[in-house]
């Protein structure tokens, strides 16, 4: 053998063994399998329910979607910009020399406590990209994010920078996408994607979530059901903007791109620089309610602020005075929720400013000194009011925005994002302050940190965020603002991480307008988060279902007002008990009977509150096929569990079958009892006070719902 024979024979094993080079990332019931092709392309070849141990890996088939094998290295698992690939790209760069990509080929890989990293490297360029994949294997979720960096001399952009990239081949794919507006959050909306792209995105910057949300479903091979066929569920770890990509190809393959919007962010990536993209968390799942439970439980496990301590129920003085308030006022409320039994009294928007008075939304924003005139006393005489009244004391802030008439906005004009030399456009009469620059991040941070050193007993603080941004332009960015939506963010999160560490027992609430902000990673700084300033109870029940799909219960913010004055105390309350609960209502309106049933749902709430924030979560009927509501949480003991049943406007003479429970042990024993009961009422539900097997209940059901108009009912199960 001739030695350049000897050097085309070890050339040839190499290729082999790169071309197995099989990577396999699973869960307990989930797996992704990558490989790596003769050209050191990285591949998947499988993502589903997991395989059996005694499966062979390498011979899952490497697709080649309808291009030549030539060309075609399969389904790249990070394909760019460029080159062989015609569809959608998870990446893009322009590099300092005007090329406009590159090719990313594999160089190592490691897996260590549930964590696989793969290098991806440009053999002629020095760009390194580094995918991540890390598991939650009781959960089933999988968390996707990339690290981008190079060293090279010159300017470096990136054009897309997406978390993930993944394939499927079914004979038909069904989107379920969450529509949005101020008081419409979380709409949910399906339909089959055909041939071509389907984009779900958001670009404002802050208010990110207003006109969509980060979560998606697809039914992979027939419409998305609850308990029922193969879905994918994914959302985006990020408070600012996403996107979501799916395109059907021409041999009916379905991409799914997922990441932050590349849309006005071209990005200046600096030498020696690190680019982390966003997390996208994804799960398959059989229905999405197992997909459900399983997102909750791993929000409970892994992600949500202080997760496993308590909720304060409280009463916000919003609904009640709106900016109209004064010390006197403020003192009776805080009378009202003493007598409530709530654990909290929240003071909102309009307590601060003095050369320009907070009196509505057109001025003030941005001076964080109480008005005077109004607290002649300071929020620390309200911290000590609340104390004697025996509630924990919470205030409302909206750090991130100013007002043009205010001091703030007098002092310094360079913080504010807002383009040079046009007219400035503002919505809700504000501006967003620029995040990017440090300054402004300290300011921001001393917003919170200026009131909690003079208030140390302050326990909760509502963080609002009412604009989106608008007049895109960053002062402190110059020739970057490409950077700017990006590193809004990255500004956003610097001073939560700070918050965080000052003031670890400090509780919060992220609000936006409403839902428009409610994404994961929020939630890893904010306790809890705002559904809706949509408290009406017949769209709450609408809202509350969708946010369920990915949600935990104990972080949605459910509060009783006077939105939709039809439904009785009860219904609302009701309603609200899904969530974590909350009042913005004056006591002073209700009827002795209305506060009487108000103060026992307080308690009974509070008793209830483990198994109503319980991960187990069961959507028996949808608001949106009929008239009715049912849903149930169950313990993970399977001994406790609650039943909320909703009739919403049901039709003259309508049939109303039993509902089939689910989540129970079949050999137990149930009592079942209708709580919550108006005061002086009894229940006419039939199944009241009887027991039954757990088999029985989850076979044949029990009738729950009822014909009566704007009807509610709790019901309460106990294993005997």
């Amino acid at each position: 053998m001739t030695k350049r024979t000897l050097l085309f024979s070890y050339f040839l094993i190499f290729l082999f063994s790169l071309s197995a080079q099989t990577i396999s990332i699973t869960t307990d019931h989930v797996q992704l399998v990558l490989q790596v092709n003769s050209q050191k392309r990285l591949c998947q070849t499988y993502l589903g329910e997991r395989l059996s141990e005694q499966t062979d890996l390498s011979q899952l088939s490497m697709p080649q979607a309808g291009l030549s094998s030539s060309t075609i290295r399969g389904l790249e698992a990070y394909p760019v910009m460029g080159t062989e690939d015609y569809y959608e790209p998870a990446f893009e760069i322009r590099h300092a020399d005007g090329n406009p990509t590159s090719v990313l080929k594999y160089q190592q890989h490691s897996q260590q406590d549930n964590l696989t990293s793969i290098s991806l490297r440009d053999e002629v360029y020095p760009v390194e990209v580094t995918l991540y994949y890390k598991t939650f294997p009781q959960e089933d979720v999988i968390q996707q994010w990339a690290e981008i960096r190079h060293e090279e001399k010159g300017k470096v952009y990136l054009g897309r920078y997406a978390s993930s990239m993944l394939y499927f081949e079914a004979p038909n794919y069904y989107l379920t996408e969450f529509a949005s507006d101020w008081a419409k959050e979380m709409q949910m909306q399906s339909g089959e994607l055909q041939f071509g792209k389907k984009v779900v995105d958001s670009r404002l910057g802050t208010r990110a979530n207003l006109m969509a949300q980060p979560f998606f479903e697809i039914g992979l091979g027939g419409p998305v059901r609850e308990e029922e066929g193969t879905v994918l569920m994914g959302t985006l770890g990020w408070t600012g903007n996403f996107r979501f990509t799916f395109e059907v190809d021409n041999q009916h393959v379905l991409r799914v791109v997922s990441g932050i919007n590349h849309d006005a962010s071209t990005y200046l990536l600096g030498k020696g620089d690190v680019f982390r993209t966003a997390d996208f968390f994804f799960t398959l799942a059989k229905g999405t309610g197992e997909g459900s439970r399983r997102f909750q439980r791993w929000m409970m496990n892994h992600q949500l602020r202080k997760a496993k301590d308590d909720r304060m129920t409280l009463l916000n003085n919003w609904e009640n005075t709106y900016f109209d308030f004064n010390e006197e006022k403020l003192v009776a409320l805080l009378g009202e929720a003493k007598d409530l039994g709530v654990d909290l009294f929240l003071l909102d928007d309009g307590w601060f400013g003095n050369k320009y008075p907070r009196r509505d939304d057109r001025a003030g924003l941005g001076d964080w000194q109480v008005t005077k005139d109004k607290l002649p006393q300071g929020i620390p005489y309200l911290v000590r009011k609340a104390k004697e009244n025996g509630v924990a004391f919470g205030i409302w802030i909206e750090p991130e925005m100013v007002n043009p008439k205010s001091e703030l906005a007098e002092k310094h004009p360079d913080w504010l994002i807002q383009l040079p030399s046009r007219d400035t456009y503002y919505f809700r009469n504000q501006q967003v302050l620029d995040l990017c620059n440090p300054k402004v991040q300290d300011f921001v941070f001393g917003v919170v940190d200026g009131l909690m050193k003079e208030n140390p007993e302050i326990r909760f603080m509502k963080w609002d965020c009412n604009s989106p941004i608008t007049n895109i332009y960053s002062p402190y960015l110059g020739e970057k603002q490409g950077n700017l939506y990006v590193d809004y963010v990255r500004g956003l999160y610097r001073v939560l991480d700070r918050v965080q560490e000052k003031y670890p027992d400090l509780y919060m609430m992220m609000c936006s307008g409403g839902g428009g902000r409610s994404d994961v990673t929020g939630l890893r700084y904010f306790t809890e988060f705002w559904c809706s300033d949509n408290t009406d109870p017949i769209e709450r029940l609408f809202i509350q279902w969708g946010y369920s799909q990915f949600m935990p219960a104990k972080a949605m913010c459910a509060h009783v007002t006077e939105w939709n004055r039809r439904a009785s105390i009860k219904f609302r309350v009701d309603v609200a008990f899904q969530g974590k609960l909350g009042f913005d209502i004056g006591l002073k309106d209700l009827s002795t009977s209305d506060r009487q049933y108000c103060r026992e749902a307080i308690k009974e709430y509070k008793r209830l509150k483990d198994v109503i924030w319980s991960p187990n979560l069961y959507r028996l009927v949808s608001p949106y096929e009929g008239q009715h509501c049912v849903v149930q949480r169950v313990d993970d003991s399977k001994s406790h569990s609650i039943v909320f049943a909703y009739d919403i406007h049901p039709r003259y003479g309508e049939n109303l079958p039993c509902t089939r429970l689910m989540g129970l042990d079949p050999a137990a024993k149930y009592r079942v009892k209708e709580i919550c009961l108006m005061p002086g009422g009894q229940s006419h539900l039939p199944c009241h006070d009887k027991v039954y097997t757990g088999d029985y209940l989850m076979k044949v059901g029990i009738k729950v719902t009822s014909p009566d108009d704007l009807a509610s009912h709790i019901i309460e199960l106990r294993q005997e």
